[in-house]
C-alpha cells in the first residue's frame, strides 16, 4: 500500500500544496517539529557544558525526538486504518512532508525577481539559501536558486517520497524530523558542532541513497527532454560529486549543472566568510534567469517521471 500512498501524496502535495489557511491556522509539521528541537537543544546544549557532554545531549535529543515522532505517526496511522476514509487523511498528512510545490514556486520566483531588478532577486533568493544574498550580483543570485533547486529536489521532495515508499506514514515523518534537527543544529560551529554532531552524521546516512536517486532522475529527465545534457548531467555528477563538502549534495548539484549546461558551485559566504568550493557540473561561467528557469522545467519533469514510477509500483506491487 506504501506506494499508492507515495504516488496519491505528491499528486496532492503537486496540485494542492500545503493551503495557507491551514499555515495560518495552525502552523506546519515542520514547525512543530522545529519547535521541539528548539526546546531540547535549549535544554541540553548549555555553553558551559563539556563538549564530550553536549555531543551526548545531542544524541539523546535526536533519540527522544526520533522517538516522538514515531509514537504520534504510529498513533496517526492507528486512528486513520481505523476511521471510515481514514486512508484519505493517512495521505493527506503524508503529502504535509513532501515540499515539491513551494519550492518550485520559491525557486521560480527569483527568476521573476532577478527580471525585475537585482534587488528583488536577492529578496526571493535570501528565503531559500543559507549564503548572505545582499552582495550577490545576478549571477550569485542564479547559482544560488539553481543550487538550492537541485539540493532541496533531493531533501525535500525526493528523500521524503522515497521513505514514505519504504515505511509508510512514520518513515516520512523521521526522515523529516531527521532533515529538520539537521538543518537547525547540523553546523560546524562553536554551538553546534558537538551538539548537532549526531543529527549532521544521521542526515549524511539518510540521504545517501535519495541523493543519488535524485541525480540520476535529473539524468534521466534530461535525456527525454529537449534542450539538456544527460551525458553531461552524469558524467558531472560521478566525476564533481566527490568534491563536494556534503557526501551527499554534489550528487544532484552536479548533475543539475551538467544537464543545463552551467558551472555550479565555487566560492561563496556564508556570514561574512568566503567559503572555497568546488565546481559541479560543465558548461558557462555565469548563471542567469534563464537557468533558473530551465533548471525548474527539469525539475518539473524530473519529477513527472517520479510519479510515473511510483503509479508503475502501485500497480504491480500493491
Amino acid at each position: 500500500m506504501s506506494f499508492a500512498i507515495a504516488f496519491l501524496a505528491i499528486l496532492l502535495e503537486r496540485m494542492v500544496g500545503y493551503p495557507r489557511q491551514l499555515l495560518d491556522a495552525i502552523g506546519h509539521p515542520v514547525m512543530w517539529m522545529g519547535k521541539l528541537i528548539t526546546i531540547l537543544e535549549e535544554r541540553g546544549n548549555h555553553p558551559d557544558l563539556p563538549d564530550q557532554r553536549r555531543r551526548q545531549n545531542g544524541f539523546a535529543m535526536i533519540g527522544l525526538a526520533l522517538a516522538v515522532t514515531l509514537l504520534i505517526s504510529l498513533i496517526i496511522i492507528a486512528i486513520t486504518r481505523s476511521a471510515p476514509f481514514g486512508l484519505i487523511f493517512e495521505i493527506f498528512f503524508a503529502s504535509t512532508l513532501i515540499a515539491q510545490k513551494e519550492l518550485g514556486r520559491a525557486v521560480k520566483a527569483v527568476a521573476e525577481g532577478l527580471r525585475s531588478s537585482l534587488e528583488e532577486g536577492r529578496e526571493a533568493v535570501s528565503h531559500i539559501v543559507g549564503r548572505d544574498p545582499h552582495n550577490l550580483d545576478e549571477d550569485g543570485v542564479a547559482r544560488g536558486a539553481v543550487e538550492s533547486l537541485a539540493e532541496n529536489a533531493s531533501d525535500g521532495v525526493v528523500a521524503p517520497i522515497f521513505y514514505l515508499m519504504l515505511f509508510g506514514l512514520p518513515g516520512i515523518a523521521l526522515y523529516k524530523m531527521i532533515n529538520t534537527a539537521d538543518s537547525m543544529v547540523g553546523h560546524k560551529n562553536a554551538r553546534f558542532k558537538d551538539f548537532g554532531y549526531a543529527s549532521a552524521k544521521l542526515d549524511d546516512l539518510a540521504n545517501f541513497i535519495p541523493a543519488r536517486i535524485t541525480a540520476f532522475f535529473f539524468t534521466v529527465a534530461a535525456k527525454f527532454k529537449e534542450g539538456f545534457d544527460a551525458k553531461a548531467a552524469w558524467r558531472s555528477a560521478r566525476r564533481d560529486a566527490m568534491w563536494h563538502k556534503s557526501p551527499n549534495a554534489g550528487w544532484p548539484e552536479a548533475a543539475m549543472g551538467g544537464a543545463i549546461g552551467v558551472k555550479l558551485g565555487g566560492p561563496r559566504d556564508y556570514d561574512g566568510e568566503t567559503v572555497e568550493l568546488a565546481h559541479m557540473g560543465e558548461g558557462k561561467e555565469r548563471v542567469d534567469a534563464d537557468d533558473i528557469d530551465r533548471a525548474v522545467a527539469l525539475y518539473w519533469f524530473a519529477l513527472t517521471l517520479i510519479l510515473g514510477t511510483l503509479l508503475v509500483l502501485a500497480a504491480f506491487f500493491n
